[in-house]
């Protein structure tokens, strides 16, 4: 079985973060959506006060065992760990409705679907709407 380490993010793997935040977006077809530099993940997320936590897994693969196999509930297993640590009382992940493998994932860990549960819709305010709304 491969070997996991997942540890909180250092300023120094704000490129490895960009790289794979690309690599997620072009997945999801939404790499045009992607507009953050690797200085603006610096200055985000390791100063004074960041704006976000993140945590990085790097995997040391068995022998002819496939890469990534139960990564990602590995993660979702340490983000609740250092949420109920921080003294949060949830956490929330965003999917997109075609990525019922995901869904499935979450659902299987226990997470509930708020959509289905109660029928909350996510909203984003970004640009000139914001811009708008401030006055600026």
């Amino acid at each position: 079985m491969a070997s996991v380490l997942i540890r909180e993010a250092k300023e120094g793997d704000c490129g490895n973060i960009l790289r794979l935040i690309r690599e997620l977006a072009e997945y999801e077809k939404l790499l045009d959506q992607v507009k953050i530099s690797e200085e603006a993940l610096r200055a985000d997320g390791f100063g004074e006060n960041p704006f976000y936590h993140c945590l990085v897994a790097e995997i040391l693969p068995a022998p002819g065992e496939p890469q990534g196999q139960g990564i990602g509930s590995k993660i979702i297993k340490k983000v609740a760990e250092v949420a109920l640590d921080k003294g949060c009382s949830q956490f929330r992940l965003s999917v997109l409705d075609w990525n019922k493998r995901a869904m499935d994932l979450y659902k299987a860990l226990g997470a509930q679907d708020l959509t289905e549960a109660e029928g909350w819709h996510s909203f984003r305010f970004e640009g000139e709407a914001m811009r708008e709304l401030a006055g600026k």
